[in-house]
């Protein structure tokens, strides 16, 4: 991209800057909370690429200064001072125009939700539930590093051990955006403990990573919802089978029917499975969107398909391969004890490639 073409951009950027700067002071705008939220988002993701504007600009008028020293100095030693001074002007502009180019990539609305991550059990019977703590245990430790709160929403115990389901809400910052990479199927290749033959079976869990909807994403009628309750079952103590404290809701429309029993309190499993159906309508939505999206662009997200075989875990090789970016790492073990940063990393430069050139911010 030229020089004129992006501080055109940038330009643009900044005039709309000032006036949401305005906007999100009018009492009307205030008052309408939808709106309000949603420009103060705008302010802050704009913020940034003021900034950059801003010193892109500066670094711009030292470029020409010093070359201006350098054509019209005659002493060598200030001479030599400009054409080091050039030198870093010029490093510094190159770099800020690659970090400008990742901050015009237009941002997911999303990406600053809180989640709510499922993990299922799928083809391989105890071996898969066994998987699906495995993997479990893998994010918990994931979410630590990055000071992430989680909660446990809902979970189902497997027969023999782990987990047929579990369902838990991660709060922090930034969380979506980094999660969102999750979604599918994960495959893994190993010897089951269950298996006394030693053979090499192949599993698979899904997990599903939905943002947070709050009041304001999701028109729910609850008329359209209807509440049932039950006793809860598995682990959690005696108190599990006395009341009727687990509640299961049954959205009327769209058939998505969502549990939640972890709380020994009936009120506090209605608000969690409340919270979970309206993540789970407003993902309807977003996979519509992303359906929409897929038809222009190649996307990492796995919104769409969830039945989309993402990432594998080999054992015996001691690798774990992201299909979607033929990405190979062999430290499983540490990979398993949530050092998971690397191939997250990964996707996310991969996707904001594919922005880049879809947007036409990259020369082919």
């Amino acid at each position: 991209m030229s020089q004129d073409k992006l501080l055109s951009k940038l330009e643009a950027i900044a005039m709309r800057y000032e006036e949401v700067a305005k906007l999100i002071t009018d009492p009307d705008i205030i008052a309408d909370m939808k709106r309000y939220v949603k420009l103060n988002r705008e302010y802050k993701d704009l913020e940034p690429l003021v900034e950059a504007k801003n010193e892109y600009v500066n670094v711009s008028s030292n470029i020409d200064s010093s070359k201006e020293i350098i054509k019209e100095e005659q002493d060598p030693e200030f001479k030599e001072m400009a054409k080091l001074e050039l030198e870093e002007f010029v490093s510094r502009k190159q770099q800020l125009e690659e970090e400008i180019k990742v901050l015009l990539i237009p941002k997911d609305p999303d990406d600053d939700k809180n989640v709510i991550v499922e993990l299922r059990a799928g083809t391989g019977g105890d071996e898969s539930c066994i998987f699906v703590e495995d993997v479990f245990r893998m994010y918990t430790m994931y979410f630590k590093t990055k000071g992430w709160q989680c909660e446990i929403i809902n979970s189902n115990e497997g027969t023999v051990k782990g987990y047929k389901e579990i369902a838990m809400n991660i709060a922090g910052e930034g969380v979506y955006g980094t999660m969102k990479f999750e979604s599918g199927v994960h495959r893994v290749q190993r010897v089951p403990e269950t298996e006394s033959q030693g053979r090499v079976h192949t599993s698979a869990i899904t997990v599903a990573v939905l943002p947070e909807a709050e009041e304001v994403d999701v028109e729910l009628n609850m008329a359209d919802v209807r509440k049932d309750t039950f006793r809860s079952s598995g682990a959690g103590g005696q108190h599990v089978n006395k009341t009727e404290s687990a509640v299961r809701l049954t959205h009327n429309p769209s058939g998505i029917v969502v549990e939640c029993q972890d709380g020994r309190s009936q009120h506090k499993n209605y608000e969690k499975a409340l919270q979970v159906l309206r993540s789970r309508l407003y993902q309807q939505e977003l996979e519509q969107k992303e359906k929409e999206r897929a038809e222009q662009r190649k996307s990492l997200v796995s919104t769409g398909d969830r039945s989309a075989k993402i990432r594998t875990y080999n054992y015996p090789q001691g690798r774990i391969t992201d299909h979607r970016i033929s990405k190979t790492l062999y430290s499983l073990s540490a990979f398993m004890n949530g050092e998971i940063n690397e191939m997250i990393d990964a996707l996310k430069m991969a996707e904001n490639a594919e922005k880049l050139k879809a947007g036409g911010l990259e020369e082919e």
